[in-house]
């Protein structure tokens, strides 16, 4: 079905941009200078804060907002796997804590080995989250989710970007509504905006 294949692949360019984050934070950390038993309490700072982006990127991607809900009212056969999924958040939430918990005044140096290590266990948990998302719920739910709700969902994301968007160009829009907007569940046609056109009558076609 078009409907869930675009859907999948939208989703998936949020897999690849949250990958090559955490990748750049690796990156980070091999760069440092080696030698040294501690790091400076501003480059830890720093590092953290790349990290809770990273994560709270991973936490509030469309997967969650939208995919998730749809695939626990398709079948109670994704309950098991979205307990692991949460369970490795939970992981990296820990880890992620641990690191900032290194963290001290300005003038404190922070333990590197400790410090590192926690960092790259949230790293692998959310790894490990992506690639269980890729080759087991994926394929999950594109046999669960009915040819409606993969409407609705494409509908759901298309509303969030439009208004994400919107938001934006025109950042003393009040939040609730770019909220109101992009959460309301997509039950029909009309919740979609004229300005989406031609990406529209896709979805139609493969409705």
């Amino acid at each position: 079905m078009l409907t869930s294949t675009y859907t999948l692949v939208a989703l998936s360019v949020e897999q690849t941009t949250v990958r090559a984050a955490l990748q750049s934070l690796l990156d980070e950390l091999s760069a440092l200078p080696g030698g040294f038993s501690t790091l400076a309490a501003g480059r830890a700072a720093q590092l953290c804060a790349t990290l809770r982006q990273a994560y709270d990127n991973c936490h509030w991607r469309k997967l969650d907002k939208f995919l998730v809900p749809a695939l626990r009212r398709s079948t109670e056969a994704a309950d098991g796997l979205l307990a692991e999924l949460e369970r490795l958040s939970g992981q990296a939430a820990a880890a992620m804590g641990a690191a900032e918990a290194c963290v001290g005044a300005a003038d404190h140096p922070v333990p590197r080995d400790v410090f590192c290590d926690a960092v790259e266990c949230c790293v692998a948990a959310l790894r490990s989250r992506l690639e269980r998302e890729e080759h087991e719920l994926f394929p999950l739910a594109r046999g669960a989710v009915g040819g409606d709700a993969w409407f609705a969902i494409a509908n759901q994301m298309l509303a969030h970007d439009a208004y994400a968007q919107e938001r934006r160009a025109d950042p003393r829009r009040p939040r609730r509504e770019l909220v109101g907007h992009a959460g309301h569940e997509a039950h029909g046609r009309d919740s979609l905006q004229p300005e989406f056109g031609r990406r529209y009558e896709i979805l139609i076609a493969a409705h």
